[in-house]
């Protein structure tokens, strides 16, 4: 609940919400735009035995966009949380929209057949490259993104709700490591099964290679939830007296 109406608690509000919501969406494009561009390789050894973990670098900015969400949810309410992940949704559309019209402007490219891709001579090929990745990891990663996103803040609120406004620590760790197990399922086997955007390398099966995939993919969200609790609790502390906001108040009615 919002304590104070004064004008300067009401800019402070709208300033540190609109930074919030600027590094969900910037977080958010980042990780469409960069998406499948390179699976990256943090495979290591336990007692001579190599453990793969695999993470496509699309990811790496992905949690940030649930911190950011938790935040607006214990700080703004549910309201504004489910607001933020809509117009997330409504980015990943434009970001598809300027790629495609981008491929239709001139100059024009021949596209190989073989390939679907213009000749390594033209300069274009890049930008071509980026628009097939994208096109085929984003309708993934909307239809994950939503699901995971409105898991996270449901499971936040029911939570909330449940401890009578107590025990943060257990709202944000259940509410963003079942949403991220969701995300991790959906966008992998969207991207692969209907999207055919994943690559299964030579000498390995479906099922072996996806479920490295989404094990890593999970575990490391996983790793990066669990260490964002301190600073979790220490923004929403320092935040809510700056801000002079009760967050014990569980339903708040404020326009916020």
């Amino acid at each position: 609940m919002f304590k104070g109406s004064d004008d300067i608690y009401s800019r402070r509000r709208e300033f540190v919400f609109l930074i919030l919501t600027g590094l969900f969406l910037g977080s958010l494009t980042m990780l469409n735009i960069l998406g499948l561009t390179k699976l990256i390789d943090l495979s290591f050894t336990i007692s001579n035995v190599k453990v793969p973990f695999f993470v496509f670098i699309g990811v790496l900015p992905y949690p940030i966009t649930f911190l950011c969400t938790d935040f607006i949810s214990e700080l703004y309410g549910k309201r504004r949380a489910n607001t933020v992940v809509w117009v997330g949704l409504f980015l990943n559309l434009w970001v598809i929209f300027i790629l495609w019209i981008g491929g239709f402007l001139p100059p024009q490219s021949t596209i190989v057949p073989s390939t679907g891709l213009p000749p390594l001579s033209d300069h274009n090929r890049v930008f071509y490259e980026i628009q097939r990745l994208t096109f085929g990891a984003v309708g993934a990663s909307m239809i994950a993104y939503l699901t995971a996103q409105f898991v996270d803040v449901q499971i936040f609120h029911f939570l909330r709700r449940l401890t009578k406004g107590k025990k943060l620590w257990l709202r944000n760790n259940v509410s963003t490591l079942t949403s991220q197990m969701v995300d991790s399922l959906a966008v992998i086997l969207i991207t692969y099964y209907y999207a055919k955007a994943i690559h299964i390398p030579e000498g390995q099966t479906i099922f072996h290679h996806l479920r490295i995939l989404i094990l890593s993919n999970y575990i490391y969200k996983m790793i990066t939830a669990l260490l964002d609790t301190i600073p979790f609790y220490i923004g929403v502390k320092l935040l809510s007296k700056y801000l002079n906001i009760d967050t014990t108040y569980h339903e708040t009615k404020s326009k916020y």
